[in-house]
């Protein structure tokens, strides 16, 4: 397997372990108290590393600015034509019966709504919505891209990736091959720069798994290259868990242990960086950090290691095309350290996620929230779409 980069932990990293708090809290930037109330809060119940922001009033931080005066304030972070949204978060609008509500249904609708916030960009999440809104159910079709690209255009919009259509098969199927093209033909109608998948490439924990993935999405983003698009991974927590790579076999023949580099980690290098970018949620990054601090190394001691989500995307500079702005308040009950928040209004430090990562004419923020559709108020997914571009919008950097 050709290893094509090599964001690899150093010796320094790893004896950092016992001064693993202090130095984390330095790299951010977060103060002493802000920094040591948060891991109190999370801590509370649960052993786990740090969490990777700032306290509950962040959300009250004045750095953040107010949404009505843009101008307030210091270097914005996220520019205008930057600030999207995926569809996902509002799927209860696109899925809505047109013909039974007053409220914006159908992609038509849901775009003009969007745009009227102040959205610039959207990442689709498929093609289908009602079937009584122009167009029909299904427009995952030629004809069905070019009717919703009049519509994008028609608002302002701009398509950047999708959650869509990734071969499950290796090696590809020329049925899957097929469908797979028919795909990348509908991003050019869109006019997307990205194609991508909602999946991590395998939930597999070794790296032989890895290696499987790597030689797949290598040979799917060279297929992407040709057509112009450059096809790209949206990725959970558990990519980011500890590769096992040594250590004791199992009775099946697998590795127990970690050499302490993480899953993702593994699959940037040995993918080919001119074909196969990653789509960062930062939500799902934080959840990692908080579940994934502490691995067996391969001679059995046990070793700790804070995730820094930031820090990965400094470290492969133009691998994130994307990323899924997503918030969260603290919970130390079920299991991931937050419960998902509309943007802006949780812990999760933006400021300084988006300060560090720098290059704000290259990324591309969605906002994501999975909780916005809600079965007793039809409206709350698109007004809390305006919400979280209002907090997104006066993101400005800290002087």
């Amino acid at each position: 397997m050709t290893l094509y980069s090599d964001p690899s932990r150093t010796e320094a990293t790893a004896s950092a372990a016992d001064t693993a708090d202090e130095g984390l809290r330095r790299t951010l930037g977060v103060g002493r108290r802000r920094f040591l109330s948060t891991c109190t809060a999370v801590a509370a119940g649960a052993v786990a590393a740090p969490v990777f922001g700032a306290g509950p009033a962040l959300a009250q931080d004045a750095d953040r600015g107010n949404p009505h005066e843009p101008g307030r304030g210091g270097q914005i972070l996220v520019p205008a034509h930057k600030r999207g949204i995926i569809l996902y978060t509002v799927r209860d609008a696109t899925g809505r019966d047109p013909l039974a509500t007053d409220l914006p249904s159908g992609f038509r609708e849901v775009f003009k709504q969007l745009a009227r916030h102040g959205y610039r960009q959207v990442e689709f999440a498929g093609y289908r919505q009602h079937a009584n809104a122009p167009g029909g159910a299904n427009l995952e079709s030629v004809e069905g891209a070019k009717l919703l690209r009049s519509w994008l255009d028609e608002y302002g919009l701009r398509a950047q990736g999708n959650h869509g259509f990734i071969p499950p098969s290796w090696p590809l199927t020329t049925a899957d091959l097929d469908t797979f093209k028919k795909h990348l033909e509908i991003a050019n109608i869109l006019g997307m720069d990205h194609m991508g998948t909602g999946g991590d490439p395998t939930g597999s924990s070794y790296r032989a798994d890895w290696d499987v993935a790597a030689d797949k999405w290598n040979a799917m983003g060279e297929i992407a290259r040709r057509e112009g698009i450059k096809l790209y991974t949206h990725n959970h927590d558990s990519a980011y868990g500890f590769l096992l790579d040594g250590g004791p076999l199992d009775a099946q023949g697998r590795p127990t242990r970690s050499s302490g580099i993480r899953k993702l980690e593994y699959f940037l290098q040995v993918t080919d960086p001119k074909l196969v970018w990653l789509e960062m949620d930062v939500f799902w990054a934080h959840v990692a950090q908080y579940k994934f601090h502490t691995y067996t190394a391969h001679d059995g001691s046990s070793r700790k290691d804070v995730f820094d989500p930031a820090g990965l995307v400094v470290r492969n500079k133009k691998r994130y095309p994307l990323f899924h702005a997503k918030d969260g308040v603290v919970s130390t009950t079920n299991g991931m350290g937050y419960d998902m928040v509309p943007f802006g209004t949780g812990v999760i430090d933006y400021t300084t996620f988006f300060s560090r990562v720098g290059q704000p004419n290259y990324h591309n923020p969605m906002v994501e929230d999975d909780n916005s559709p809600s079965a007793t108020d039809p409206a709350q997914s698109l007004r809390e779409a305006k919400i979280s571009y209002d907090n997104m919008a006066a993101l400005r950097k800290r002087r």
